[in-house]
């Protein structure tokens, strides 16, 4: 069980519509050495569009080269993901659903705090019966956030500069309004910084 951040969300997809992209881990694939602070990972994800992408990464930890692997992939094509800072990590059990007499297979409950550019924290968590399946899905779901944010504030900002072609105030008050929204979500990037500054 997946959640994310409920600030803004329905408008990032209210303004995206069918174009959100939304990713689904498919595979995990860790690779560590026990004796060293060194981990590999490959994912194997899906997106909306049924493309499958394949992303690898190293790290001191498991978390530490999944999020690498996953900035490298999507913070060239979406800066802004480039500046998201952690700042916070926990896992959870709850020992109340084990199945098995030991307890080990309980519930896993991973928490994520990702700090935006501007300070602002936003958590993402993922409850599974694998902590580094949990792991890996709260890091996708905080990556997926913010390239939607970067993509619906791009959105918004350009149908704000078509109504101000065609001079309905109207609308530039609807897009201004919901743009002061989304920003609040997005990260720094040269592209939205200039944007913000023309507003």
């Amino acid at each position: 069980m997946q959640e994310r951040p409920a600030d803004n969300l329905e408008l990032i997809k209210r303004v995206l519509d069918k174009d959100y992209i939304e990713l689904h881990l498919d595979k995990l694939v860790v690779d560590e050495d026990a004796d060293e602070t060194h981990s590999s990972v490959r994912l194997v994800l899906s997106d909306t569009n049924g493309r499958i992408i394949e992303v690898d990464g190293d790290g001191v930890g498991l978390v530490d080269a999944i999020i690498k692997a996953l900035l490298d992939r999507y913070g060239v094509e979406y800066p802004s993901v480039k500046s998201i800072e952690m700042a916070s990590f926990t896992v959870s059990a709850n020992i109340e659903s084990k199945q098995d007499r030991a307890g080990v297979d309980s519930m896993a409950r991973v928490t994520l705090g990702v700090l935006n550019s501007e300070g602002k924290l936003f958590e993402f968590s993922d409850e599974s019966r694998s902590v580094s399946r949990s792991s890996a899905r709260a890091v996708l779901a905080a990556v997926e956030y913010f390239v939607n944010a970067e993509r619906a504030f791009i959105a918004l900002y350009r149908a704000r500069l078509d109504a101000k072609e065609r001079r309905r105030d109207d609308l530039i008050t609807r897009y201004t309004r919901e743009l002061a929204e989304v920003v609040k979500s997005t990260s720094y990037a040269e592209v939205i910084e200039k944007m913000k500054r023309d507003l």
